[in-house]
């Protein structure tokens, strides 16, 4: 039936039908109870050479354990429950159900997002998410292990500031927030400015950003600069044991200063690199 079903018309065609007539949420119960599972369901298909049906389960599938688990942290979000037991929670729903971290964080700043009802003043508000955010920092850097979820994470806070106008002015601080809590890096920072942003208020956003951009990289420079001269003059033993510590630190200091090399700053926030 499915085979002829797609020869006439196409793979696409058949699945909208499926959702319009909201079978494809019984899809499994094509097969006896003992049979009902995904994984038969995909090879049954997949060895008929239908696998435009089985990839249509998976996907199904994919985004029911997507909305449940998005349930499910924000009952656990609106409950207050310790961060310690979300994190637990999430780690082993992602386990159990395979799903990839990067998907994880979006779904965890959609929860944050909607756990609080939001002043209207735009004066307001970004103090108002800034401290909810810095609550919930440490949930996201367990998260944000990969340059992926990191990248996704700024674009959602990208979009997120552009569809509620009352955010618009705070997208730099909450970036900023996170480069502090180490849930952002650098790296990512960088890659979302120069080219993985999205077309929503580019300009706008772009030009939050622009001091604090060039901020990071001259930082990084500096900081390259310093390490590269301590480590060239830290190979000498025997210069370091008559100088002493101290001494040692302003002859680097001045090698530095006579090479035309910028200083690294005096304080640097953490900075992760993934």
């Amino acid at each position: 039936m499915f085979k002829s079903w797609i020869a006439e018309k196409d793979a696409n065609s058949v699945t909208s039908s499926l959702r319009k007539s909201n079978l494809d949420k019984r899809l499994l119960e094509l097969f006896p109870p003992s049979k009902q599972s995904a994984d038969h369901f995909c090879k049954f298909f997949t060895e008929a050479g239908l696998k435009e049906l089985a990839d249509f389960l998976r996907v199904q599938q994919s985004l029911g354990t997507r909305k449940e688990l998005q349930k499910e942290l924000q009952e656990r979000l609106d409950q207050n429950m310790p961060i310690k037991e979300i994190v637990a929670y999430v780690k082993e729903e992602m386990k159990r159900n395979q799903l990839q971290e990067p998907v994880v964080m979006g779904l965890l700043w959609t929860c944050l997002m909607n756990a609080v009802e939001w002043n209207k003043k735009e004066e307001l508000v970004a103090e108002q998410a800034l401290k909810h955010l810095k609550h919930y920092a440490p949930l996201l850097a367990v998260f944000s292990s990969q340059g992926q979820s990191e990248l996704g994470l700024l674009l959602k806070v990208q979009d997120y500031c552009y569809d509620n106008i009352h955010f618009i002015k705070a997208f730099s601080k909450i970036v900023v927030l996170f480069y502090k809590a180490d849930v952002l890096s650098e790296e990512a920072i960088l890659k979302w400015y120069k080219e993985a942003h999205s077309a929503k208020g580019k300009s706008i956003f772009l030009e939050q950003m622009s001091k604090f951009v060039e901020w990071l990289q001259n930082a990084e420079e500096a900081e390259e600069t310093w390490l590269a001269a301590f480590s060239l003059l830290s190979s000498s033993e025997t210069v370091h044991r008559l100088l002493g510590l101290s001494l040692f630190q302003s002859v680097v200091s001045c090698t530095v200063q006579l090479l035309h090399l910028p200083l690294p700053p005096v304080q640097l926030p953490n900075r992760r690199a993934h």
